[in-house]
């Protein structure tokens, strides 16, 4: 199943729930104020969850890298990748937001984003709920 016709649509409960724990603790994360690069998620057949985060190469040396141990793992499932960007709004401006990607073997891939202001204001962080951002291409 190479292409992307060829998977299913939609997300599963599992890969959700495994989605939505990352979001949840990378927003945990900017609340408190730490930097971060890359975390990464990944659930393989057994159930096992693994966590990684990638920092030190840069933004996108970091990314680039969490595709790979996904794509290099053989027994993974599923997987979500974190990391902090911006988005452009309607009228070309960029707001500061969380990014997710998630997938799933057999399914298509996906990706959201959360806005975020306060970064490191503690409860004074606030977020937007989750927004897709549009399929991607799969890495299981």
């Amino acid at each position: 199943m190479s292409h992307s016709e060829d998977r299913r649509e939609g997300v599963s409960p599992q890969t959700d729930e495994l989605a939505s724990a990352l979001m949840g603790d990378a927003l945990d994360l900017m609340a408190a104020g730490r930097e971060f690069e890359v975390l990464l998620v990944i659930e393989d057949k057994a159930g096992e969850v693994t966590s990684y985060e990638f920092k030190d190469d840069g933004p996108e040396a970091c990314l680039e890298g969490a595709h790979e141990r996904v794509t290099s793992l053989p027994h993974a499932v599923r997987y979500a990748i974190a990391y902090e960007g911006a988005v452009e709004d309607d009228s070309g401006s960029y707001a500061d937001a969380l990014l997710l990607e998630f997938g799933e073997r057999g399914y298509r891939s996906y990706s959201a984003y959360s806005l975020v202001d306060g970064k490191g204001a503690g409860d004074g962080f606030t977020w937007t709920d989750p927004a897709p951002a549009g399929e991607l291409p799969p890495l299981l």
